[in-house]
């Protein structure tokens, strides 16, 4: 067994646990041959203490039971508890059988001792638990919230536990509502359902309720704005849960509650004129488990969630590459403090530094890549082509080579709708980066898998438009949009990471993937959409400006171009797009293109990418392709 001594916070349970162990002992004898114990037992029922208490010692910290949350007690925790009893209750029994001969221990005394043993140590374990909860009903002061919860679910319920376990939040269930008339009348953890989610307003004023918490995390936007216009009439702020995939995962917690009557607060799902998309994430685990991955871009917002959704499929380790030192320490502090992480090794390196990328390729024989590393903001890479090059393209062909020679099994490049007909240097350098890939896929080795993935804009990422829109709200307006008629596909980080890791999956080796995103979304809708959850008025308390299309940009993004066409794919939210040939000597003009990156020759640049995208100008005046 894997014994582990207790820390610093341990030592307390600990010593509480051994304390209740020797009276169990003790009680054992008592309760089998009465009180005062017979002297002909004496010396036996000494030396039982001192063996049992031993044995007891061992198993509980075999069991890591000093690592238990007793104020957070549960079944599964109690069921260890009783495994840890029954070692017990075995090993002593062996041992008092074995020396019969030398002391008069009856045959019943490690059963009874295991029984009481059983029942303190859980006594002791649920006792702190009720008192905690317990305590959220006794704290004093005015600062307390009666909280009303919409939706009597799972995630309802769960955030009720959260409530009473944690009484230092101060905030105090009244019961819920429900659409479900099943669920009429009834009661949960001892908390009513007053009725369907359309009495809302009047069973908020009618409980004095201080605060309503949205506990339906799969419901779409236009109810949760249904249910936010009534708070707001009432004038009773209102809070949401994450959504269910966080619940499944147990991230959520009394921390992860969102506000969304408070701009900074407001999160980017509840934008989203659509149900996100939830993929089918069993095939993942074939791939994952028990392989290296390596990451770049670990740091950034694709990157690092893709980190924390494949931990469920059990890595053998992780390799977290990235340039920036700050992001990459952040995703380094979470995995250490929040997650029960494999192994891994953060490294500063660049993508575009081959040298670096081949030590780090001999050292750790990545099975799994996801390349996330890139250059995205369209305006600053146009004013910057050379680097944009550099880094999509050049740095993407140095991973895909490598992993070519080191025997990678799959390798998933992150590509955006941008580079379907693209009008910018940008979108042209994440085009030619899926030919990259493309390319390698034809060197692949048999059951490997070289793909690429493509999808829209990402709410909430780094420097997306919800962040800058957040900023700008929270500073009075004016709310900045390019264009009246400006519009995007949009989807979440955590679908976009679902979407990567399933696409690894498929094993389409040379596929492009694409992601049904519903119908694109205006950006001024959207700012709209995200002044009124922030509890303003558009126009009234924020205004909106339209400051002209910058250079690069299209009025309208495309996820496939007009040659290309799709094939569904197994999963209904995932197609492969068809025409994925690459242009004639594509290598040598792969070569010509990064040395011109090189030397910065931003007209030779424009030039060879209109040779290598076929139909396709990018000059200095934007011409579309």
């Amino acid at each position: 067994m894997n014994i582990s001594l207790p820390n610093n916070t341990g030592w307390l349970k600990f010593a509480i646990d051994i304390t209740l162990a020797s009276a169990t002992a003790w009680g054992a004898f008592a309760m089998r041959l009465g009180l005062p114990i017979p002297a002909l037992y004496r010396r036996s029922e000494l030396m039982y203490i001192l063996l049992s208490l031993i044995v007891k010692i061992a198993v509980g910290l075999a069991f890591k039971l000093h690592k238990q949350s007793w104020r957070n007690i549960g079944v599964r925790d109690l069921t260890t508890i009783g495994r840890a009893v029954a070692t017990f209750a075995l090993l002593m029994a062996t041992i008092s059988f074995l020396l019969g001969g030398y002391y008069r221990i009856p045959r019943s005394i490690p059963l009874i001792d295991a029984l009481l043993l059983l029942t303190a140590w859980g006594g002791a374990r649920l006792a702190v638990r009720l008192f905690s909860e317990g305590s959220v009903r006794k704290l004093g002061g005015g600062s307390n919230k009666r909280v009303l919860v919409v939706g009597a679910g799972e995630a309802g319920t769960m955030i009720v536990r959260e409530m009473l376990r944690h009484p230092e939040s101060r905030l105090i269930p009244v019961g819920f509502l429900d659409d479900d008339p099943g669920k009429r009348n009834a009661t949960f953890l001892g908390y009513p359902v007053f009725g369907s989610v359309d009495q809302l307003g009047s069973v908020a004023q009618s409980q004095g309720v201080d605060e309503i918490l949205i506990a339906i995390p799969s419901v779409q936007g236009d109810a949760i704005r249904s249910i936010l216009e009534t708070a707001r009439r009432v004038k009773v702020p209102a809070r949401i849960i994450p959504g269910i995939w966080e619940v499944l995962s147990g991230k959520v917690n009394i921390s992860s509650i969102r506000n969304v009557e408070v701009e900074e607060n407001v999160e980017v799902e509840d934008l989203l004129n659509r149900d996100p998309v939830r993929l089918d994430l069993d095939a993942i685990a074939g791939y994952i488990r028990g392989k290296t991955i390596l990451i770049t871009g670990a740091g950034g917002s694709i990157g690092s969630e893709i980190v924390r959704q494949m931990l469920p499929f059990d890595p053998k380790q992780l390799v977290l590459v990235g340039r920036g030192e700050n992001s990459l320490f952040q995703i380094e502090q979470e995995l250490k403090t929040d997650y029960d992480a494999p192994p891994f090794t953060v490294i500063v390196a660049d993508v575009r530094n081959r040298e670096r990328l081949e030590r780090l390729f001999r050292r750790f024989r990545p099975d799994v890549v996801f390349h996330a590393a890139a250059h995205k903001h369209v305006p600053l890479m146009e004013a910057n082509p050379e680097e944009a090059i550099l880094n999509n393209v050049c740095g993407t062909a140095n991973l895909a080579e490598l992993s070519l020679e080191y025997g990678t099994e799959v390798f998933v490049n992150i590509s955006t709708d941008k580079a379907v007909n693209p009008t910018s240097v940008m979108g042209a350098s994440k085009r030619v980066a899926e030919m990259v890939v493309r390319n390698a896929a034809e060197k692949a080795a048999p059951k490997s898998a070289f793909v690429s993935v493509r999808f829209g804009n990402v709410l909430g990422s780094r420097g997306s438009v919800i962040p800058t829109f957040k900023e700008q709200i929270s500073r009075g307006g004016p709310v900045t949009v390019t264009h009246p008629d400006m519009t995007r596909y949009f989807m979440t980080i955590p679908e976009a990471a679902q979407l990567v890791l399933q696409a690894g999956g498929m094993r389409r080796n040379g596929s492009v993937f694409v992601l049904d995103m519903g119908e694109p979304v205006k950006i001024v809708d959207l700012a709209r959409d995200l002044i009124k959850l922030s509890g303003l008025e558009p126009e009234v308390d924020i205004p909106i400006a339209f400051t002209g299309v910058r250079p690069g940009e299209k009025l309208y993004e495309e996820l496939l171009t007009a040659e290309e066409g799709t094939e569904a794919s197994h999963f209904k939210k995932i197609f492969i797009a068809k025409n994925n040939d690459l242009p004639e000597g594509f290598e040598k003009l792969l070569e010509m293109l990064c040395t011109a990156a090189k030397a910065e020759e931003r007209d030779e640049i424009r030039s060879i990418l209109g040779e290598i995208i076929t139909g396709c100008l990018i000059n200095q005046e934007n011409e579309s392709c």
